[in-house]
């Protein structure tokens, strides 16, 4: 299935999170930061952060003669509304094997293992009643 028009790119997405990690960002450190990520040129990040704004993802706001860019919702936001576009484009009865998947590729905390445990728990209770 295509990607809906709006859906960011995967190198869009190597910006939004330079984005998020930095906040409000002149284009010029958006530039050094991804050229030393990802080893693009100033043209190349102009390209991607045109195509965010033209998306609704980013808003840039003109400060004398550069740009101040920031995320138009926060990452929390951003990646629970990709996870949801995942969720409805997955195959039925595959869930759980994404589920797994993402969990093996993740480095989750011990905090975030034992939020994950308390969620699983809740649910089996739950199912169970």
């Amino acid at each position: 299935m295509p990607p809906e028009k709006n859906t960011p790119t995967p190198a869009e997405w190597k910006v939004l999170k330079l984005l998020f990690d930095l906040g409000p960002s002149a284009a010029r450190d958006l530039i050094a930061a991804a050229e030393r990520a990802h080893g693009w040129s100033a043209s190349t990040v102009k390209t991607l952060l045109r195509r965010l704004t033209d998306k609704g993802h980013v808003e840039a706001q003109a400060v004398g003669s550069s740009y101040l860019y920031r995320a138009t919702r926060p990452a929390h936001r951003a990646f629970r509304d990709e996870a949801d576009r995942l969720l409805a484009n997955s195959a039925p009865g595959a869930l759980g094997s994404l589920l797994q998947y993402l969990v093996k590729k993740s480095r989750l905390s011990k905090d975030e293992l034992d939020e994950l445990r308390a969620l699983i728990d809740a649910q089996r209770e739950e199912r169970e009643r």
